[in-house]
C-alpha cells in the first residue's frame, strides 16, 4: 500500500492561513475614547471625529464651551463620567442646527448637561437628531431654542429617560423643551420637563407614544429652581394623534400659562393614523383658577380612555362625548402632602388612597394598570 505523506510545510502554511483568516473575519474591538484635561481628546467633538462604530466616549466633568459638531459614527455610547460635564454653545452652532447634530443610528447619550444652542433661523437645538434610533438618560438641558428636536424617520424609535428638561424655546411659541418629529416610537419615562419658555414641555408627533412616570410642571412665577421660572404652553401635546400613553404622570399647569389645555391631541389633523389615547393614572393640577382644560382632544373618533386619575383644579376634564371616564377623582383643591411644595402625593386621609379600578388592556394588547 502506498504511503500517503503530508508536508509539514504544508500544515504549518494551512494553519497559519486559518489563522489571518479568522484576524481578517473578526471585527476590530471596540474602543473607549478618553475626553478631558489629559486625556487623549480635549474636547468631546474630537473624540466623535475618530470614533469608530461600537465606541464608548467618556467626557469627564468639566466645561466644553464652543465645543459643536456633527456625529457621523454609529453605535456610540457617549457618557459623562466623574461628573457632569456642561456643553455649552458658547455662541456657536453646528451646520446651522445646534451644538451636537446626530447623524449616526444607535446613538446613547448619558449624563450630560447642554445649554445656549440659538441658531440663525431660530431653531436650534442642544441635540438635533437625524440619525435612526436614539437614547437620552440622565441628563440636563436647558436655556436652549430646543432641548431636543428630532425630524421626521418612520424607522426610528426615541428613548429618553431619567432627564431634566428646562427653561427651553425662544419664547416664540415654536419651540419647545422636547419636539419629536414623525417618528416610529417615543418611550418618554422618568422625565422632568418644566418652565418651557411659551412652548411645550413635550410635543411629538411619533406614531407610537409611551409617556409614563414623569414630571410636567413649571415654577410660580418669580420662583427660581434649576432654571428660570417659564410660561409654557401646553404640557404635553400630541398634534397628530397616534397610540399614546400617558401613564403615571404629573401633569401639573401654573397659574401663569400660555394656553388653558394642558394635554392636548389631534389638534392638527390625524390623517390615517390611529387614535386611541390612553390616560390613566395622572395627576393633573390647574393652578390658574379662571380657565382650563386637562384633556382636549379633536379629530378622533375613537373613544378616550380616562381611568384612574386626579383632575384637581377648576377647569373641564375632557369635552370629547365618548371619553370613557372611570375612577378619577375631581376635586378643585386636591388633597396633597404639600401642594406649596410641589408634594403632590395624596394625604394619607384622601379618599383616593387604594380606591382606584382596573383600567385593563388596550386595543393592542397592553395592560394598562402601572
Amino acid at each position: 500500500m502506498q504511503s500517503i505523506r503530508i508536508s509539514t510545510n504544508r500544515i504549518a502554511f494551512a494553519a497559519s492561513a486559518l489563522v489571518l483568516g479568522a484576524a481578517i473575519a473578526a471585527p476590530a474591538s471596540a474602543a473607549t475614547l478618553s475626553v478631558g484635561a489629559g486625556k487623549t481628546y480635549a474636547t468631546p467633538c474630537k473624540a466623535f471625529a475618530a470614533a469608530k462604530a461600537g465606541d464608548t466616549i467618556d467626557i469627564q466633568a468639566g466645561t466644553y464651551s464652543g465645543d459643536v459638531c456633527a456625529i457621523s459614527a454609529s453605535k456610540l455610547t457617549i457618557r459623562g463620567v466623574n461628573g457632569r460635564p456642561h456643553i455649552k454653545a458658547g455662541g456657536k452652532h453646528s451646520g446651522g442646527k445646534g451644538i451636537w447634530v446626530v447623524r449616526g443610528n444607535d446613538i446613547t447619550i448619558d449624563n450630560v448637561e447642554m445649554s445656549g444652542a440659538a441658531v440663525p433661523d431660530k431653531n436650534g437645538a442642544a441635540l438635533r437628531l437625524e440619525g435612526t434610533n436614539f437614547t437620552l438618560r440622565r441628563s440636563f438641558l436647558h436655556d436652549n431654542e430646543n432641548g431636543v428636536l428630532s425630524g421626521v424617520n418612520e424607522a426610528s424609535t426615541v428613548t429618553m429617560e431619567y432627564n431634566e428638561f428646562g427653561r427651553n424655546g425662544r419664547g416664540d411659541g415654536y419651540t419647545h423643551n422636547v419636539y419629536i418629529g414623525k417618528v416610529a416610537k417615543l418611550y418618554f419615562r422618568y422625565n422632568f420637563s418644566h418652565d418651557a419658555n411659551v412652548g411645550h414641555n413635550l410635543k411629538t408627533r411619533g406614531l407610537y407614544n409611551m409617556i409614563a412616570y414623569n414630571r410636567f410642571s413649571s415654577l410660580r412665577s418669580g420662583e427660581t429652581g434649576s432654571t428660570a421660572a417659564g410660561k409654557p404652553s401646553y404640557e404635553v401635546n400630541v398634534p397628530n394623534g397616534g397610540t399614546t400613553y400617558l401613564i403615571g404622570n404629573v401633569i401639573q399647569q401654573p397659574a401663569s400659562n400660555n394656553n388653558p389645555a394642558m394635554v392636548s391631541y389631534g389638534e392638527e389633523g390625524v390623517g390615517t393614523r390611529k387614535t386611541d389615547l390612553y390616560v390613566i393614572n395622572n395627576t393633573f393640577v390647574n393652578d390658574e383658577s379662571s380657565r382650563g382644560t386637562f384633556v382636549t382632544i379633536r379629530n378622533a373618533t375613537t373613544p378616550a380612555k380616562l381611568i384612574n386619575n386626579i383632575f384637581a383644579g377648576g377647569g373641564t376634564v375632557t369635552a370629547q362625548a365618548t371619553a370613557i371616564q372611570k375612577t378619577n377623582y375631581r376635586s378643585v383643591a386636591g388633597n396633597f402632602v404639600n401642594k406649596a411644595t410641589y408634594d403632590l402625593r395624596p394625604a394619607s386621609n384622601a379618599q383616593i388612597v387604594n380606591a382606584g379600578s382596573n383600567p385593563g388592556n388596550s386595543a393592542g394588547g397592553l395592560a394598562l394598570k402601572p
